[in-house]
C-alpha cells in the first residue's frame, strides 16, 4: 500500500496498492501460461470488507501483458476473480452469508441490490465447483419436482453414492434425459452406471435403457408407498360414502391416521383406529396389506422376495378391495424392477432428501429463474451436510 485516503464523516476508507518489487510473476488470463512482457499498465477500483465502521474501498494497480498464445491480456490475479467491481474476499464473504439466509437479506447487510447479490453468490459456488473432486456416477437417482402452473415438472438427476443433485432439466419428457446422458455424460461415464432410482414414470425408464442398457432399473420404495397409500385411501372414502349414520361419522377424519405408519403412531391415535377397524373390517384388511408391503424391501434373496410379493398378491383374492386389485396389478407389471433391489441395493431416501432440499432453497428464494444458481445452491447444501456429518463422525 503506498497511499491511503480517510474521510471520517462520510466513513470511507480508501487504499492504493501494488505489487512489490521484484514479483514479476505475470499470468495470462485467457489460459494462465506465464507472460514476460508488460504493455500497460492500469488502475482498478473495487469494493473491499470494511474495516470497522469504514466503507473500504482498494484501488489496485494491474497490468495488461503480452501471452505468447493469446495476445494482449489481463493480468491473471487472485484478488480479482472477475469483472465486477468487488474483491475475492468481500465476493467470499457474500457468498458465505448467502449459505444461511435469502439473498434479500444478504442484500441489506451489505447495502447492495438483490440481483447484485445473486450474481456474487454465483460467481462464488462456481469457484467452488470449479475447484472440487467430481464423483464417480455408479448409482443415478431421477425424479421430478413440480414447480406450478408455469413452469410445470423440473427433473432432477442425483448422485446416489454421494446424496448431491448432478443436472436440472426443464419438463420431464424422454427428450429432458435424454439431454443429460448426451450432453453431461460421455460413453465410459454412461458404461460405469450401475443402477438407477427412479419412480414408474416410462419416458424416465425409456431413456435410461436406451442410453445406459446395462443399467438395472429400481424402482424408488417410497413410491410404491405412495400408491398403496391412494389405494387405501381410495377404501376409506368408499366406505365413507357406503356407511351411513353414526358410522360415516366414525370414518371421517381418519384419513391422516390411516396414512400414518403404525410405529409412528402413540397411544391414543393407535386406540382410535383400533375403534375404527373394530367396527368395520374393510379398513383393518386394507391397512393390513398396506403395512405388510413395507416388508418386500427386507430381502435381500431375490427368490424370496419374489415369494413374498406373490404371497401379499394372494392375499387379496376374496378381499374385495378393488383399488389394492388395481395396485397388485402395478406391481406384477413392475416386479422386475422391484427385485432388482435385491441384487443391486440403493439408497431410496436420497432421492427425497435432494428434493426437499431443493423445495426448501426455492421457498427461500422465492423462486430461482436460472437453474445453473439453483443447482450450485443444492450442490453447495447437501456438500456442507455431509462434511458436517463426516466431522461430528470423526468428533
Amino acid at each position: 500500500m503506498y497511499r491511503h485516503e480517510i474521510d471520517e464523516q462520510k466513513r470511507t476508507l480508501k487504499l492504493w496498492v501494488r505489487r512489490k518489487k521484484g514479483n514479476k510473476l505475470l499470468r495470462c488470463s485467457n489460459c494462465s501460461g506465464l507472460c514476460k512482457t508488460i504493455e500497460e499498465v492500469r488502475d482498478r477500483e473495487v469494493q473491499d470488507l470494511p474495516w470497522r465502521k469504514y466503507q473500504t474501498t482498494v484501488v489496485v494497480e494491474y497490468y495488461r501483458v503480452r501471452c505468447p498464445k493469446c495476445g494482449v491480456r489481463v493480468e491473471l490475479l487472485d484478488q480479482l476473480p472477475s469483472k465486477a467491481p468487488f474483491s475475492k474476499d468481500f465476493e467470499d464473504a457474500v457468498g458465505l452469508a448467502c449459505e444461511s439466509a435469502a439473498a434479500r437479506q444478504v442484500a441489506r447487510q451489505f447495502q447492495l441490490a438483490a440481483s447484485t447479490v445473486r450474481a456474487i453468490d454465483q460467481r462464488y459456488l462456481e469457484r467452488w465447483a470449479k475447484t472440487r473432486k467430481k464423483s464417480v456416477l455408479r448409482q443415478l437417482g431421477v425424479d421430478e419436482i413440480y414447480l406450478g402452473k408455469t413452469k410445470k415438472f423440473l427433473t432432477v438427476v442425483s448422485n446416489l453414492e454421494t446424496g448431491e443433485p448432478m443436472w436440472f432439466g426443464q419438463g420431464r419428457q424422454k427428450d429432458t434425459l435424454d439431454s443429460f446422458f448426451r450432453d453431461e455424460l460421455s460413453v465410459l461415464q454412461r458404461g460405469r452406471i450401475a443402477a438407477a432410482c427412479v419412480d414408474m414414470w416410462e419416458p424416465f425408464t425409456a431413456s435410461i435403457l436406451e442410453w445406459a442398457p446395462q443399467c438395472r432399473i429400481v424402482y424408488d420404495k417410497f413410491h410404491v408407498m405412495q400408491h398403496a397409500n391412494q389405494a387405501i385411501d381410495e377404501v376409506r372414502r368408499a366406505e365413507f360414502f357406503r356407511k351411513g349414520g353414526p358410522l360415516r361419522g366414525l370414518v371421517k377424519g381418519k384419513r391422516w391416521l390411516l396414512l400414518t405408519r403404525w410405529v409412528n403412531l402413540d397411544s391414543e391415535k393407535r386406540q382410535l383406529l383400533n375403534d375404527l377397524f373394530r367396527l368395520n373390517r374393510r379398513l383393518l384388511k386394507a391397512y393390513l396389506l398396506k403395512e405388510s408391503l413395507d416388508g418386500l424391501w427386507t430381502y435381500t434373496y431375490e427368490g424370496a422376495a419374489r415369494r413374498y410379493l406373490h404371497n401379499w398378491i394372494d392375499q387379496l383374492r376374496w378381499q374385495r378391495l378393488e383399488p389394492f386389485k388395481k395396485l397388485a396389478e402395478m406391481l406384477l407389471n413392475h416386479q422386475e424392477g422391484l427385485l432388482n433391489y435385491c441384487r443391486t441395493p440403493v439408497r431410496f431416501g436420497v432421492v427425497e432428501a435432494v428434493n426437499s432440499n431443493i423445495k426448501a432453497l426455492l421457498r427461500r428464494g422465492r423462486g430461482y429463474s436460472n437453474l445453473r444458481y439453483l443447482l450450485l445452491k443444492a450442490q453447495r447444501l447437501a456438500a456442507l451436510k455431509t462434511e458436517f456429518l463426516v466431522l461430528r463422525k470423526v468428533a
